[in-house]
C-alpha cells in the first residue's frame, strides 16, 4: 500500500488532467506524475497536436461546446486544475482586476460545469487558490480554519474556491491548494529577484515587517501528487513550509546565500507610486500563514526553512 507521505511512489496508474500544463507548476508537476506511472493530459487552448493535448476552451459555456470536446473530458480520475493569470505583472486597474476574476472564477465554473455534465465526473478536483486571501500584516498564524480578508484577493480567492463547490455535490472530492511564495530560479518572485540580488541592490521592501509565507517547488509538486494520492484530504490545504519570514528576514537571508550586500530600503511610497494596488497588497503586505494540516499528515518538508529553500534551489 502506497504511503500518503511518500508521494514520490504511486500506487495505481491514474488517468489525470492538468490545467496550466506549461506554467510553473504544472510544467514542473507533469514529469513527477509521468514518473510515478500516471496518463497525465494537458488543456490546451488551441485544436490539440498531439495525444496527450485536449481542447479546452476556459470562458465558453459547458453547454455550447461541441460533443466532441465534451467527451475528451470523459474517464478522468483527477483533474489538476493549475490555470490563472499572472496576478504579479502591473498594476491592477479595473481592466486587470476584471481578467484576474474572468481567468480563475468564470473558467473554473466552466470547468466545473463540464466535468459535471460527463457521464462519471472525475474522482478528484485539486484546484489551486492562494494564501493572499487570508488578513494581510498580523502577527497570527493563519491555518486552514482561518477566515478570508474582506478585500480584492480575499473575495477573488473566496469566490475561486466557492466556484468549484457543485462538484462536490456531484461526489468529487475537491481540494484548495492555497499556495504561498513559490521559490524556484525558474520563475514567481525568486526569478524576478535574483538579478537585483546579485546586482547587490536588493533591499526589504518598505518596514521589511511584513510576512513572506514561501514554498520550495520541490516540496509544492510533493504536495499537490501527495493531495492526489491521499483522498482524506479535502477543502483547503495551505501548501507553505513552516518557516515563514518577515520581508527584512527575506532580504538579508537571500543576500547572504548570494555573498552580497543588503542596499538601503525602498520606501514603501515608492512602491505604491509605482505599481499602486498591486504593489501594496503583494509587496507591502503579506501573511505568516503556516501548514496546519500538512503537519497534523506527517508531511515532511525536503526544505522547512529559507536557507534550506534557497541552497536546494540555488545550488
Amino acid at each position: 500500500m502506497t504511503s500518503p507521505l511518500d508521494p514520490n511512489v504511486s500506487g495505481s496508474a491514474l488517468r489525470i488532467l492538468i490545467t496550466g500544463a506549461s506554467g510553473l507548476i504544472g510544467s514542473s508537476l507533469i514529469p513527477l506524475l509521468e514518473q510515478q506511472g500516471h496518463q497525465v493530459l494537458r488543456a490546451v487552448r488551441r485544436p490539440p497536436l498531439t495525444p496527450d493535448e485536449v481542447c479546452w476552451r476556459p470562458l465558453t459555456d459547458a453547454k455550447e461546446l461541441p460533443t466532441e470536446e465534451l467527451e475528451a473530458f470523459e474517464d478522468l480520475d483527477v483533474v489538476v486544475h493549475l490555470a490563472g493569470e499572472n496576478i504579479a505583472t502591473g498594476r491592477w486597474s479595473e481592466k486587470k482586476k476584471s481578467r484576474i476574476r474572468s481567468s480563475r472564477i468564470e473558467a473554473t465554473r466552466n470547468l466545473v460545469s463540464l466535468l459535471s455534465r460527463t457521464s462519471s465526473p472525475p474522482d478528484s478536483f485539486i484546484s489551486s487558490s492562494a494564501i493572499g486571501g487570508y488578513p494581510a500584516d498580523g502577527d497570527d498564524e493563519m491555518t486552514e480554519a482561518s477566515p478570508l480578508a474582506d478585500t480584492f484577493l480575499g473575495h477573488l480567492c473566496r469566490d475561486w474556491e466557492e466556484s468549484s463547490v457543485p462538484l462536490g455535490r456531484v461526489g468529487t472530492r475537491v481540494v484548495h491548494l492555497r499556495i504561498g511564495l513559490v521559490l524556484t530560479p525558474a520563475g514567481g518572485v525568486l526569478e524576478k529577484l535574483l538579478p537585483i540580488f546579485r546586482w547587490g541592490l536588493g533591499s526589504r521592501l518598505g518596514s521589511g515587517r511584513q510576512w513572506m509565507s514561501w514554498i520550495d517547488l520541490d516540496d509544492l509538486i510533493r504536495i499537490v501528487s501527495l493531495s492526489i494520492e491521499d483522498s482524506s484530504i479535502d477543502g483547503a490545504l495551505n501548501c507553505v513550509a513552516p518557516g515563514s519570514v518577515r520581508n527584512i528576514d527575506f532580504t538579508s537571508t537571500l543576500a547572504a546565500a548570494l555573498n552580497r550586500p543588503v542596499a538601503p530600503p525602498i520606501p514603501a511610497f515608492i512602491i505604491r507610486m509605482l505599481f499602486g494596488q498591486m504593489g501594496q497588497s503583494l509587496l507591502l503586505e503579506g501573511q505568516r500563514v503556516t501548514p496546519a494540516r500538512l503537519n497534523s499528515l506527517g508531511f515532511q518538508f525536503l526544505s522547512p526553512d529559507l536557507p534550506a529553500a534557497l541552497r536546494n534551489q540555488l545550488r
